[in-house]
């Protein structure tokens, strides 16, 4: 029910305070512009209501008769209030107050109680986090960059970060390129779907070989851009890439590896097995992903070199800083074959949206200021160090599992008895500890049977801070099988 202009005014006048209103910053006429806003909002002014004229109104408060008309047309042209000659000014009808229903506070569903300790692969010691190093080179950069550098990014990524890269890959891993053949991405998935996802079914063409055991993740990523991929079969000398165009396998046109370390089985592909893919590549014109993921992290001899430096034309060589700084960068690099680089700037656009520029030139200034070589060494002898520690517990404890996979990387795959993978990866999670069984890696074409389809543990040693290390191997010790079952 709408109400008389009277009444109206007796409410603004008792009820929105608006002598204290007028206090506010703005002048008279924008504080009374507020305070009639704000009881149209509210609810004290209901649509339809009548409200006094202006002069009315000018008297009531003490303001001069200007400043209530302007404050009346500055209402009527922003939709709260109507103006009509012979029915006065009115509230809007579809100025409608803000409704508050009553509010039952939910009920906050019960928290699934995480692991205790973690040792999930996949992630290194995010507590090592080189935080002072860090903010000295992005204070660095920040000062130092160009003003260029803070407009519309390139899609290749800061040409600073490309220079970095190609002088520290040529000397830590052994990669042949120049800064015009790298460009920037988010990571592995990022290059991924750079490479199998864009307009036009992509940079590259499916079929895809892949190894027998990988991230079930980057899988899936390829499945969703109608890739399909084919398992080649592993053994002690990794991927068996003789099978690479055989009828059984397929007509693959490209094949990814992870020749420094096998993920997640361990060790490296051997030297005989690099050139042969190499050759194959050569001959049937198709290309090979590496994916070098943890390849700064070898600790019993030499890191072993990108197999990119065979041959850089047939090779896209793929890095991060996941797993040597932290994964919250969403820093990678893809090293590519001249003839691909056009069509991978194509698929990423004409301006950079995945990387922060500024993240760049830190890690830039990072690499070349020489705190990322002393980081990873730093890593390196902490993260040998935990492994040493899992083989010496694993011998005290349960001399019965084999522990593979050790000469690099930051997990380990300890092998257990037939038919007892499973039953451990439950007792595992009565100890309070998270870690992933050896055939969730398995692609679902793959063999089952031994040598490809062993039970096994794969156990991050690099996750857990350090100070939660200790406890997180006795929880696993407390979980592995016993010995018994070993000798049936």
């Amino acid at each position: 029910m709408t109400e008389s202009w009277v009444n109206s005014a007796e409410r603004i006048g008792a009820d929105l305070h608006l002598e204290l209103e007028l206090s506010g910053q703005g002048g008279r006429r924008a504080a009374l512009i507020r305070a009639l806003r704000e009881a149209v909002r509210s609810g004290r002014l209901a649509p339809g209501t009548r409200l006094p004229p202006y002069r009315s109104l000018a008297a009531d408060l003490g303001m001069a008769r200007n400043t209530v008309a302007d404050a009346y047309a500055e209402l009527v042209a922003e939709g709260w209030l109507t103006a009509r000659q012979g029915s006065g000014t009115r509230v809007a009808d579809r100025a409608e107050p803000l409704r508050h229903a009553a509010r039952v506070p939910k009920k906050a569903p019960p928290r699934a109680r995480g692991p205790r300790h973690d040792l999930r692969q996949g992630t290194p010691d995010v507590s090592a986090f080189p935080r002072t190093a860090w903010l000295t080179s992005y204070r660095r950069a920040l000062q130092q960059a160009p003003n260029e550098a803070f407009g519309p990014g390139d899609p290749a990524g800061r040409r600073e970060l490309r220079e970095a890269l190609t002088e520290y890959l040529a000397r830590a891993r052994g990669v042949r390129t120049e800064p015009g053949r790298i460009v920037i991405c988010s990571g592995f998935a990022h290059a991924l779907r750079l490479l199998f996802g864009g307009s036009g079914g992509g940079v590259l063409q499916g079929p895809l070989a892949v190894e027998a055991y990988g991230l079930s993740f980057h899988r899936e990523l390829l499945a969703a851009a109608g890739v399909r991929t084919l398992p080649l079969p592993l053994d002690e000398h990794g991927a068996q890439v003789e099978k690479l165009g055989n009828e059984k396998l397929g007509r693959e046109r490209a094949v990814l590896l992870t020749p420094a370390h096998q993920f997640p089985t361990g060790g490296p592909l051997h030297p005989s097995r690099r050139a042969a893919v190499i050759d194959w590549a050569r001959a049937r014109g198709g290309v090979i992903l590496e994916d070098d993921y943890d390849g700064e992290f070898r600790y019993d001899r030499k890191p072993v070199g990108a197999v990119q430096g065979l041959d850089p034309e047939r090779v896209i060589h793929i890095g991060s800083v996941s797993k040597s700084l932290s994964p919250a960068l969403r820093l990678g690099w893809m090293v590519l074959p001249e003839r691909y680089v056009d069509a991978v700037l194509e698929a990423k656009g004409e301006r950079e949206a995945w990387v922060s520029v500024l993240d760049q030139l830190t890690l830039a200034d990072f690499i070349v200021s020489g705190s990322y070589d002393r980081h990873v060494r730093r890593m390196r002898q902490r993260y040998r160090t935990r492994r040493n520690r899992l083989v010496v517990a694993l011998a005290a404890h349960a001399p019965h599992i084999e522990v593979t996979g050790i000469a690099a990387g930051l997990h380990a795959v300890l092998r257990l008895p037939p038919g007892s993978e499973e039953a451990a990866v439950r007792a595992a999670h009565w100890q309070g500890l998270a870690l992933d069984g050896l055939a969730v890696f398995r692609h679902p074409e793959a063999p089952i049977s031994a040598p490809d389809g062993p039970d096994g543990l794969v156990v991050g040693y690099a996750t857990p801070p350090e100070h939660a290390y200790g406890a997180a191997l006795d929880a696993l010790c407390a979980a592995l099988p016993p010995g018994r079952l070993a000798e049936k």
